[in-house]
């Protein structure tokens, strides 16, 4: 008899796979249950380590995470445009901006 590690060519599932649907499609086997409910509660109680759930590993995940460069707090300017009305003043402050307008 092949291991499971055997193939056919003509298909991608192995050897073993095909003969266990072979003999339940002929009654000679029983299809398994799948209880789809309980296979995800078990994946989630698997899903944490028993550190985790301690106060230790809280520690140790808040260090894992933290930052590891301090982001500097930006600064507040209180820069105020005092409105005059002329368009020169416009220009000269685009010009500010953007030094490749024309004079």
């Amino acid at each position: 008899m092949p291991d499971a590690t055997t193939t056919n060519l003509n298909d991608s599932q192995p050897y073993d796979t095909q003969e266990m649907v072979q003999e339940i499609a002929a009654g000679e086997m029983k299809a398994p249950k799948v209880d789809v409910a309980a296979d995800y509660e078990a994946a989630k109680e698997l899903s944490v380590s028993e550190i985790d759930r301690t106060e230790e590993g809280a520690k140790a995940a808040v260090a894992a995470t933290a930052p590891q460069h301090k982001i500097p707090q930006p600064e507040e300017s209180n820069y105020k445009a005092e409105s005059t009305g002329e368009p020169a003043d416009f220009l000269e402050m685009a010009r500010e901006v953007n030094p490749l307008i024309e004079k």
